[in-house]
Formats: C-alpha cells, structure tokens, sequence
C-alpha cells in the first residue's frame, strides 16, 4: 500500500512539472544577470520581453509638501509582441500587386505574482505634524528631530498603490515619450490614520504619466525634463538596461483624502486637505523618479533559469 501511495504522488508531481502547475517551491527560476526577472509572466501567450524597473531616488511633491523616495520601488512584468500583417493594393508596370505590411503591436503584462508595483512605505518627513529640522542646524540635532517627529502617533509614511492597469512601452521611454501611465492612490499609514487613509482612489485615482522627455504643465509648473539614462546592451541585444534613467510628471492632479482615523475620518481628512493643499490641481505636483530600467529577452531569461 505504501509503495502504491509513493507511486501515485510521484506520477501527480511530475504531470504537475510538466503542465508547469508545480509548486513554486520546484519552479526554476532565472539566475545570474536575469535574477531580477522573476516575476515576468512568461507563462502569457506572446510574452517577448520582461521588464524591471528599480527608483532609488526621487519623490512627489504634492503642493508645498515633498515626500523623497528613501526606500526602492520595483515596476515590473512584461511586454507581448504580435506582428499582423496589413494587405494593400499597389500599382505596378503591367497591373496591380498586393503587398502584406507588418503591423506590429505591444502589450504591457502585469507581474506574475501580482506585484506589478512594490509595497514601497516612503517615510514622510516630519510625520504628520510637518516639522523638519532647518539645514542650518548640526547634521545631529538635525537627526534627533527627524526621530522625534516621525516616532509614535505623529510618525507616517505614504506608500503609492496602483488601483487599474498599468501602461509601459520600452520603447517610448527610449523615444523621451511619455513610457509609463500608472492610475494609483497613495496610502497614507500612522497608527492615528489607521490603515484605510487614502488620497486618491479606483473611481478618482493619481494618474502619473511619466516621461524620459519634457513635460508641458500648466502654471505655475514649468516644463522638467527627464532622461533614457546610459544605455548598456549585454549580450547581443538580449539584455538592455538604462542606468541612471530619470522618468518625470508635474501634470497630474490629485483629490482630497478619505477614510483617515476611522471614527475621526470627518475631522482628519480635512486635516490632511489642508495640510497637503487638497485638491490639488494640475500644475501644482510633481513627480521624479531617477533609478535603472531593465529590459531582457524572454528567450534568455527562459535560458538562465536554474
């Protein structure tokens, strides 16, 4: 009988293996230079690339208020690649011809985990009550403030979540086109706020529409520029990565807070308003995100997985 059994869980484990519905726990996943890329959904019909974006610096400034980027943020899935082909009728000597043009049309996919955006808490300096130490003073002191204010119930942090799909194109960011559209909310945390305080939402949300390019704001937002970064190709084109790539908006608006403090939400959502200016309209926020863009075939991460 328990050879039996023994025979069954090893048949059920390698149809499992086969069909790729393994546990991830006996999933290979990619080594060396493509570690980055395991989350790229390669199981999607069409996958041609995959995608893996890390911000180390930065931040959003909503109004007067800037919250930098201190801790990393990851973007990543992939992009579908499918080429049709357009049929159109050309004059030629002696008569007509048809000629099959490609069209070819990309397609971003999430994650495959489902973490297309980390759950990134950017701490926000001098927590809520917005008391950050002047320069002037000693790097020490300066230090000892900043625990003071962003400790215990004044302390928060201000993570952005996305609420809808997501848009990317390698492509235009290479190009200074806007590359990545991203509709979000952002998650105001504190142990006064509770865990259900948020600007923006699904039905009203932030859309960041960042650019490597120009922007063209309204006032009182002047036009910032990013950058496509240095751009390395390793292995014959299979591994592309942009160092020091710079992606930017200071078009977007944002709506009022909701839900912040629970029973208390009537009094501190309009705390939160008024100390962040909310709503704010377009031409008053900015967003910069400076870090490393990586692109690699879905061949060669299939290739180094171990």
């Amino acid at each position: 009988m328990q050879n039996m059994v023994k025979y069954i869980a090893v048949t059920v484990v390698g149809a499992l293996t086969t069909l790729g519905l393994a546990s991830p726990a006996l999933a290979a996943a990619p080594t060396g230079e493509y570690a980055v890329f395991s989350q790229c959904p390669l199981s999607v019909t069409a996958i041609d690339a995959c995608v893996y974006s890390l911000t180390t610096s930065g931040g959003v400034k909503i109004g007067s208020s800037t919250t930098p980027v201190t801790n990393p943020i990851v973007f990543q899935g992939g992009e579908t690649r499918e080429v049709t082909y357009k049929e159109s009728e050309v004059e030629v000597r002696g008569g007509k011809e048809i000629v099959r043009e490609p069209q070819e049309s990309r397609k971003f996919v999430p994650a495959a985990n489902g973490e297309t955006l980390s759950h990134s808490p950017q701490p926000i300096p001098g927590g809520l009550l917005g008391v950050v130490a002047p320069e002037s003073l000693p790097a020490a002191l300066r230090e000892h403030i900043a625990e003071m204010t962003s400790e215990g119930l004044a302390g928060a942090a201000a993570t952005t979540e996305l609420v809808g799909p997501a848009e990317f194109s390698f492509d235009k960011v290479a190009s200074k086109a806007v590359g990545l559209i991203m509709p979000t909310r952002i998650h105001l945390e504190s142990t006064l706020l509770g865990s259900e305080c948020y600007v923006g939402s699904a039905s009203e949300p932030i859309t960041f529409r960042l650019t490597s390019g120009s922007t063209s704001p309204p006032p009182p937002n002047e036009s910032i520029s990013g950058s496509p970064g240095q751009v390395e190709v390793r292995n014959g084109g299979k591994l592309v990565i942009a160092h020091n790539d710079s992606a930017v908006d200071n078009l977007f608006s944002v709506p009022t807070a909701n839900g912040c403090g629970g029973s208390l939400a009537p009094v501190l959502d309009q705390a939160i308003d008024e100390k962040l200016g909310l709503p704010s309209a377009s031409g008053n926020n900015t967003a910069i995100l400076n870090g490393t863009l990586e692109q690699a075939a879905q061949g060669a991460v299939r290739e180094s997985e171990g």
